[in-house]
This record gives C-alpha cells, structure tokens and sequence, in this order.
C-alpha cells in the first residue's frame, strides 16, 4: 500500500494505492461505507490487487478516517454533493484514467449517482454493495439502535481508532440519517440513465436494507444488470461473506475490463 494524501478544495484527503498505478492499469475506485474510511476496508484491496492485476484506489470522505473535518450538520443532499462535486475532483486528482468504482452502503449511492448523472467515459462499470436507492423502514430502526450503541456502548471507542474526528464521523451519518427530512431520500431517478455494467450485491440478512433494494434497482436500470444475495451476509458482505463476494467482483471486472488480468 501507498499511502498519500491529496487536496480539494484546499482541504486534505486521505488516500491509499495499491498495485499498478493508473497509467499502467486500470483502476479499481473504493467508496466506503457511512462509518467507513481507508483502514476499514481490512485486507479486500490486497486481494482486489492481487486477484485483479488492476490498480485499487481508496480514500476518506471528508470527516472520516485521517481526513481534513467536515462542518455538521450534513446537508440532506450529501451524497449528492460527494457523488457530483468532490468524487470527480478526487479522481481527476489520482489521475484516474479507466476504472470500475466500488461503492458499499453509502459509497454504493454514491457510486450510483455518479454514473446515472455524470457519463464519464474513465468508468468502464460500477458494483453497488449494500446500496441504498430509497429508506426503509429497517434501514431507520438499525439506524436508531447503532446510535444507542455509540452513545453507551463501546462503539464510539472502536470508531476512534480509525478516525481522527470520530464525532463528526458519526455524527454526520447518523444524524442526517435520522433527520426526518432524510426520509425523501430517494436516487432511483438516477438509475435508467446509467450507461455502463452493474453488479449489485447485498447481504441476505443485512439490517439497513432489505432485497427489496435490488428489485428496484432491477426495476429502474436499463444498462446490463447482475444481482446477488448474499447468503451468510449482514451489512457487509465484502467482509462477512468474504470468498463469495470478492469471486463476484473479480468475475464482474474480469468481464467488464478485459485488459485486466483477472
């Protein structure tokens, strides 16, 4: 792993690299989660690499991680703003040149807008894990509890360990999440409009969200679609269902990336 740091907007981004740089493969652009970062993605981007041959290109929101604050509250639209006015500058900033983006939980919608709204040519494909494209009421009530859990339990000293200002980490998800206004929160108007090869994958038990999320999406999309449910699965298959969930990944980039050495 190479570890740097990059600026928008004047403020500093952790990033991290692994494997070839993008002028000599393509390259595989990480969105982690609501509570995620760099460090939380565990040992998926060496696999990634090594299973892949493509480059795999992380990095922490604003807020998250080692990265620069954000002020609090969120706005209601801040996937929005991430997909359409920071993600761009940021992949313009790694030097970005072909890639898929990998996108879990929030860094799924993410993922998702980006692609129905921006039509950028470097991104060959797009795999959506744990998305969300509208609220649930599960999504709500899981919400609810983690916070309980944060504020009594021992879950704020785990988030700590990871991120420099665990307070707005949290905080910014969790309340936005729980802002009654969040409710409206709904991107499916972005998916008929996105042009490129989807997978989307989902823990068969995951508690903020049901496989309702896939029929939708499956529902909206009009690009190529394949969809998996995770058995053994909760909110991150990734790590909870490891071996199946990198299989499906590197099968999809092998398809969608045939320049790659998977």
């Amino acid at each position: 792993m190479t570890a740097r740091d990059i600026a928008v907007d004047g403020k500093r981004l952790e990033t991290a690299w692994w494997g070839p740089s993008p002028d000599r493969a393509p390259t595989l652009v990480l969105l982690h989660e609501g509570l995620g970062c760099v460090a939380l993605w565990r040992d998926v981007p060496e696999r990634l690499a090594a299973a892949t041959g493509c480059g795999i290109f992380a990095y922490s929101r604003f807020g998250y991680g080692q990265s620069d604050p954000t002020p609090l509250p969120r706005p209601m639209t801040y996937m929005h703003d991430e997909a359409l006015k920071i993600l761009p500058r940021v992949l313009d900033a790694a030097g970005v040149q072909r890639a898929i983006l990998i996108g879990h939980s929030d860094g799924g919608s993410i993922a998702a807008i980006y692609a129905g709204a921006v039509q950028d040519p470097r991104i060959a494909g797009i795999v959506l894990i744990a998305a969300h494209f509208f609220v649930e009421d599960i999504n709500i009530a899981s919400i609810e509890k983690i916070r309980a859990e944060y504020q009594t339990g021992e879950l704020r000293s785990r988030l700590a360990r990871y991120h420099a200002n665990v307070d707005v980490a949290f905080r910014g998800w969790n309340e936005a999440w729980l802002d009654p206004r969040f409710r409206a929160f709904d991107i499916t108007n972005y998916l008929p409009t996105i042009a490129v090869p989807i997978l989307a994958l989902q823990g068969a038990d995951d508690p903020y969200g049901t496989d309702e999320q896939l029929h939708v999406l499956a529902r909206h999309v009009t690009a190529k679609l394949e969809t998996q449910l995770i058995p053994g699965a909760r909110h991150s298959p990734h790590l909870e269902a490891k071996d199946a969930t990198l299989a499906a990944t590197v099968e999809f980039v092998r398809h969608t990336l045939p320049e790659s050495r998977a």
